[in-house]
């Protein structure tokens, strides 16, 4: 189970980017697939969720997708009452927009660093004085958020029904009783009214103010005792009075402050916000509130991409399969309406090829299906006309690696060593992307060992989509009639970005050089010049 997003942030300042991805086997996405992907910069196009909670949320979606059909299905079911009852959007966007406005107020109570009685704020999570006014803060945020839930209309979805509850049931919460007040200061500790209700011990009541009525009571009580022994008139407002007062009343009032605002952050403020950053009913609320905002975000992608977006249809197979119409990449489409969408079946199929020349499209058309099969499993839209997909239980992406000095394989180890540990790792319903295998070796060893390696793969049965330069690899199966080629289409040696069948066996190296001034005539030229 994963980490709710306080447990997330580990006692540290909230930070979006707190979720990691899973080893390799146990979960959707490694770290090799997440980086080459480029989940990262996904999160960025996708992010429009404005609470903090909700972007944690939604990085810790994208890092960790659903594997569970249901779940998947629960969450664009949410999506869709949200998109089409106007009243319920307005209320998710009214409860969305006010803690986005606040929530803040409670990161400063829970993880902010006290600065001392005389310290000046100089960021937001510095807090002055003792910490009332930010306790004050801290505690309304939630109260409101569990007051505005409590007063929402019961959505239809259950996982808009399971949110509410999350926010809700803190109500029902000891955290929620200490919240409310008053909060009981006795030698069992900080107790709440709940907690105090069989207990006859002695307990001072803990008010988030310097003012403490009781005491100042008691105060004045013994000045007024020590007057009737003592032959000053404390009252008397003559120069003579006022002077002989301020001889009692200074000290006592200079002391008064830091004693008692000293004792109350150290014996209750801070022993609070401890509490409450440990507190799983805490952490499930700012939960709730994430998935909320993560739910807004989604239709929010939507109507801003500048093109067609869908709920992609997804089922179960024990076979992993995808149908796309008019696909385009989450990120370079957003916003791009010339951008060319392009149709991928893989049904039947178990192995696609893709061939064709350098910045034809190849790889961003690649990972274009990888984000959206990743989007499809956290409940998203997808940019595309339509979208069939079944749940993958893991995303492969292996793309060339550098070798590093203290692996002592070289280049050609290092990556078989990532194509050996998503081969052991995938199954029939993985989807799987190899970019260029076997680099570092000789033609013919690369030959083989590519073979070797993709009927493997194909006799394993999940998809896998390979992306190379080799036409001749890709000739040795589709004589066996077990793959289908597809390519980059050109058109006057410039790419359309159209992907159409048939295998590639041409070159564009030089047009690429030229483009970036490095061909062999730019070559001849600088040394030309440089005599």
């Amino acid at each position: 189970m994963s980490q709710n997003v306080l447990q997330s942030w580990n006692d540290q300042w909230p930070q979006a980017r707190s979720s990691q991805p899973s080893a390799t086997g146990q979960g959707v996405l490694d770290t090799g697939a997440f980086n080459t992907i480029e989940v990262d910069e996904l999160f960025d196009y996708v992010n429009y969720a404005a609470t903090t909670a909700g972007q944690t949320v939604l990085y810790r979606s994208l890092t960790q997708p659903l594997d569970n059909l249901q779940a998947i299905n629960a969450k664009q079911e949410a999506v869709r009452e949200i998109r089409d009852n106007p009243p319920v959007r307005a209320n998710v966007e009214n409860i969305i927009d006010n803690a986005a406005r606040d929530e803040s107020r409670l990161y400063v109570l829970l993880f902010g660093q006290f600065l001392g009685s005389f310290g000046t704020a100089r960021e937001q999570h510095h807090i002055e004085g003792f910490g009332y006014k930010e306790y004050v803060r801290g505690v309304r945020f939630v109260l409101h958020l569990v007051d505005a839930i409590q007063g929402s209309e019961t959505p239809k979805s259950p996982y808009l029904q399971s949110i509410y509850n999350k926010i809700g049931n803190f109500a029902q919460s000891n955290e929620y009783a200490l919240m409310v007040g008053p909060v009981y200061n006795s030698e069992r500790g900080l107790q709440s009214k709940i907690e105090r209700q069989n207990s006859l011990s002695p307990a001072t009541i803990f008010r988030p103010s310097l003012f403490k009525p009781l005491l100042i009571t008691l105060v004045f009580a013994a000045i007024w005792g020590l007057k009737q022994f003592l032959p000053l008139d404390f009252f008397n407002f003559s120069k003579d009075g006022i002077a002989i007062g301020s001889v009692f009343f200074l000290p006592l009032l200079l002391a008064y402050i830091p004693l008692i605002g000293g004792y109350d952050r150290d014996h209750c403020i801070t022993p609070l916000r401890n509490l409450y950053k440990n507190s799983q009913a805490l952490g499930d609320l700012l939960d709730g509130l994430g998935q909320l905002d993560e739910l807004l975000a989604f239709i929010k992608y939507s109507e801003a991409y500048g093109g067609t977006t869908v709920l992609p249809e997804l089922d179960d197979n024990e076979q992993h399969h995808l149908s796309l119409t008019a696909a385009k990449n989450p990120v370079l489409g957003r916003g791009n309406p010339d951008y060319v969408g392009n149709d991928f079946t893989m049904t039947a199929e178990r192995l696609v090829c893709i061939t064709g020349p350098n910045s034809g499209g190849k790889t961003a058309f690649c990972k274009t299906i990888t984000q959206i099969q990743i989007l499809a499993q956290i409940g998203c839209y997808v940019p595309a006309q339509a979208a069939n997909l079944s749940v993958a239980d893991h995303i492969y992406y292996q793309a060339p690696e550098i070798s590093h000095l203290d692996d002592g394989e070289g280049r050609f180890g290092t990556e078989l060593k990532r194509t050996r540990d998503i081969f052991m790792n995938s199954s029939s319903k993985s989807l799987v992307v190899l970019d260029e295998m076997a680099e570092g070796t000789t033609f013919e060893e690369k030959m083989q060992s590519s073979i070797d390696v993709l009927d493997g793969f194909y006799r394993k049965n999940n998809s896998t989509i390979l992306i190379t330069h080799n036409h001749q690899l890709v000739d040795v199966f589709l004589n066996k009639a077990i793959a289908v080629p597809k390519q980059v289409e050109f058109a006057d040696d410039l790419p359309t970005f159209k992907l159409v069948p048939g295998i590639s066996r041409v070159s564009h190296a030089d047009r690429v050089a030229k483009k970036i001034g490095f061909s062999k005539q730019d070559i001849d030229n600088y040394l030309a010049n440089s005599v």
